[in-house]
């Protein structure tokens, strides 16, 4: 029998704050004898909000009361309450994530928006809900591939690579479409590391300058080529390793990317034809998108078309953020629920021994960081090649000792 629940995204973004509902189908797969196996079958996008630009008090602080009312009047057009909300989740990525109020935002969401989860998605848990919500994992599993999503935002570009359907590695640079911002034409803010960029290699720019198209055309090349260094389809520079974000480490060279999909804002002036209006959104995204699909680098390499681009994270933090379990027998009301937690779930695969357990928590931890800070993270698996006490035994070594960083933290 089937049950069809109602979930929602939101996603306050470094330069857009959008947010979906979606419509998931959950069945038990089991059979009358069995344990109830509770999935989620189908997945269907039923309203998309307009995209608005992130409102801000300042380069410190979100506006959060229009935040939460572009939050209410969408909920409002969609024609839905809180209360008809089963799950979903909040996220505020990107640069916003680094607003000094970003916490407090989220707990007002969350408290007027629905009971589900809110989270500060740092940056390797928003390329993880970028590709998937991009489709690309799908992409890898169905013509059995490496590929990886770039997903270029205001502030940032996130990476995910996907092997045959399985997370390879997440990355994030400080590449992005409002790291330098046209006002009449004029430029009146330049981030750090592209001034840092740009003079490297002998172009000297200043906040107050004119925007001059031809000059800032250099910049987004260079810009689209730090990408491709990341994905290891050019040499690397010797400035490469400081254009990632919290000095994030760089990927693994294996598996070699043979394909990539782009998400995100910038996205859409990738896959469309070239616009005359170079500063249509006050900033050099379009210039940015240009850059990247003449790149011979990034085109050295299969492009395929995304499910989604701009939404491509609200339409991952809406479907791919909720998984159920049908397998709970009993639960102590003074400890569950537990809310908020991120589960980092472990594949059929991975659960073939002890070591591949531990090898696979701890390369999937990473993900789960925020400002160079570890939170609690839960831990999902099938668990069924582990059915003697020697086994479970064997089992839980392999957790304790995968997850020493999270158990010998601070928080636990």
């Amino acid at each position: 029998m089937q049950e069809k629940i109602l979930s929602t995204g939101i996603d306050i973004g470094t330069s857009t704050t959008q947010l979906i509902f979606s419509r998931l189908t959950i069945e038990n797969l089991a059979n009358s004898y069995s344990v109830p196996r509770i999935s989620i079958v189908d997945k269907e996008v039923i309203y998309r909000s307009d995209i608005y630009f992130t409102p801000l008090k300042s380069q410190h602080e979100i506006d959060a009361s229009k935040v939460k009312q572009i939050v209410a009047d969408e909920y409002r057009k969609a024609g839905f309450k809180p209360e008809d909300l089963q799950t979903g989740a909040v996220i505020i990525t990107g640069e916003t994530a680094r607003k000094d109020n970003a916490n407090e935002v989220l707990s007002a969401l969350s408290e007027m928006a629905g009971d589900f989860v809110v989270a500060t998605a740092g940056p390797d848990l928003e390329s993880v809900l970028s590709a998937k919500g991009a489709g690309t994992d799908k992409i890898s599993k169905e013509y059995a591939l490496a590929i990886a999503n770039v997903d270029i935002g205001g502030g940032t570009s996130n990476i995910a690579v996907f092997n045959k359907g399985i997370l390879k590695g997440t990355i994030c640079l400080d590449i992005g479409g409002r790291l330098i911002k046209i006002d009449n034409g004029k430029i009146i803010y330049i981030y750090r590391k592209i001034k840092e960029l740009a003079e490297r290699n002998g172009i000297h720019i200043n906040e107050g300058d004119r925007a001059d198209v031809t000059v800032l055309r250099k910049i987004c090349s260079l810009m689209a080529d730090q990408l491709a260094q990341a994905l290891y389809l050019t040499e690397q520079s010797g400035i490469h390793g400081t254009m990632y974000t919290n000095d994030g480490k760089l990927l693994k060279e294996n598996p070699l990317i043979s394909a990539v999909t782009y998400s995100g804002g910038v996205a859409d002036c990738v896959y469309s034809e070239n616009q005359s209006d170079f500063f249509k959104y006050g900033d050099i995204g379009v210039l940015l998108g240009e850059a990247i699909k003449n790149n011979a680098a990034l085109n050295s390499v299969k492009r395929y078309k995304p499910e989604e681009t701009i939404r491509a994270t609200v339409v991952g933090a809406g479907t791919h953020t909720t998984d159920v379990s049908g397998s709970t027998i009993s639960y102590i009301k003074e400890k569950l629920p537990i809310k908020n937690i991120p589960v980092l779930k472990i594949s059929d695969t991975e659960e073939m021994s002890g070591e591949s357990i531990v090898n696979a928590i701890k390369e999937k931890l990473p993900v789960y960081y925020t400002e160079q800070k570890l939170d609690i993270v839960a831990i999902g698996l099938e668990g069924r090649s582990f059915e003697s006490f020697a086994d479970i035994q064997n089992l839980a070594n392999a957790i304790v000792t995968g997850a020493k960083e999270i158990i010998d933290g601070p928080i636990l």
